[in-house]
């Protein structure tokens, strides 16, 4: 049986119609991916299926500052005692030959190690002589000149396992991250207008009065990248040039300073809209380096920006004040921003049409007009009502009292 046709034209259906109405972009939520970069500076990467081990005890010095400290603890603990033990073993034999261990030995022969008569008092005088703790009850004659050997192989060993060990919990102690830890980033970013152009801006800051000499700030923008071979970059590094950067990025740290970065045609966030910023996937690190002003290392301080953390149409309120003839920080506004107009669109948009930008000027200004107005209005009407409950309670503080005075017999009735 043939189906039967419908009267309403097909083109005029309701699936027909719903399909020829134009559809508005939708922005799907970004997926949340791992940052490259944390907040407190350290690296989210993973390093696995590495064949090479052997590289790594190549460089043993390195190997050992990069250790976590329980770690390097326990080798220094233990490096000490296996080399006393070791030389204790030695101590032990260098007597056992000599037979100053054999109880029934002859009194007029002298021993090679005096008070060494077991392997307990062979790893006491170890410690003895490669810690130089002399407590005088045991000590070396000139009747071995194999004990001579051992005592020199000892003290040389002995001060390069000291050199080896010492320094390198002394670089653990001074590690540049250490200084790092007392540079302080905003939580925050902020993209607004800042000399009629659009700005990427953060804040940075030095607890310390110590200053970081010649400080560089270097941004960089991460995302996955496909080229026009189709090869796929999951970690596309772009560098970002600074607004203070003239010949280079170098800054004077003495006070908390905004970075920008201007979004120009040459910026990777050129073509990002408010709306595309925030479904888009990119990150911006914060790479900050300088040479400590009391110590002469060379420290590093990063963190970076995912989209969620990049305010657009903020700006970062003023902390530095002037006090009784000295400059204030008022670190408890740090990260603190104020809302202010900015257009929505990108800076590819703002540059083709600058009327945007005056358009988007003038509703602040209007809005900021009206608010004014409104404020005002309503303070002169507080004024107002102030004034007429003042009026009203001086008019019946004014007014006097008449008493009519009634026949005998009858009450007294006063009247206001």
């Amino acid at each position: 049986m043939l189906a039967r046709k419908s009267i309403i034209p097909e083109e005029f259906s309701l699936p027909a119609l719903v399909s020829r109405i134009p559809r508005k972009p939708v922005f799907r939520d970004r997926v949340n991916k791992a940052r490259f970069i944390a907040k407190s500076g350290a690296c989210n990467l993973a390093h696995k299926n590495i064949r090479e081990q052997g590289r790594f005890l190549q460089d043993v010095f390195t190997t050992l500052v990069d250790l976590k400290w329980r770690f390097t603890l326990v080798i220094f603990t233990m490096t000490f005692l296996c080399s006393w033990l070791l030389f204790a073993m030695g101590w032990w034999l260098v007597a056992f030959a000599h037979g100053d261990l054999d109880p029934n030995r002859q009194s007029g022969i002298e021993q090679c190690v005096t008070n060494v008569k077991s392997f307990t008092s062979a790893f006491l005088f170890s410690i003895e002589v490669q810690v130089t703790i002399g407590f005088g009850g045991r000590m070396i004659t000139e009747q071995c000149p194999t004990a001579i050997t051992v005592l020199i192989l000892q003290n040389i060993a002995g001060l390069i396992i000291n050199a080896v060990m010492l320094g390198c919990i002394f670089m653990k102690t001074a590690q540049s991250h250490r200084r790092a830890e007392t540079l302080i980033f905003s939580r925050q970013a902020c993209i607004a207008v800042r000399n009629n152009r659009l700005c990427f801006m953060i804040r940075i800051g030095d607890l310390r009065k110590s200053m970081i000499i010649g400080a560089v700030v270097r941004l960089q923008v991460v995302r996955k990248t496909v080229t026009p071979e189709g090869e796929v970059i999951p970690i596309h590094q772009i560098d970002v040039q600074t607004e203070s950067a003239v010949a280079s990025n170098s800054i004077f740290l003495l006070a908390p300073l905004i970075i920008c970065h201007v979004i120009d045609k040459d910026s990777p966030l050129y073509d990002l809209s408010a709306m595309e910023l925030q479904c888009s996937d990119l990150e911006v690190i914060v790479i900050l380096e300088g040479v400590v002003e009391t110590t002469g290392i060379t420290t590093q301080a990063r963190t970076s920006y995912v989209s969620e953390e990049i305010q657009w149409g903020h700006r970062f309120v003023p902390i530095v004040t002037e006090e009784e003839g000295v400059y204030s920080v008022d670190y408890s506004k740090f990260g603190n921003t104020v809302k202010v107009a900015t257009p929505r669109c990108s800076a590819r948009e703002l540059d083709e049409k600058p009327s945007i930008l005056i358009q988007t000027l003038q509703k602040s200004e209007l809005s900021h007009q009206n608010s004014l107005r409104k404020r005002n209005s309503m303070r002169r009407n507080n004024s107002m009502r102030k004034g007429n409950s003042m009026r009203r309670n001086n008019l019946a503080m004014a007014m006097p009292k008449v008493q009519f005075l009634a026949p005998e017999g009858a009450m007294n009735v006063a009247v206001t």
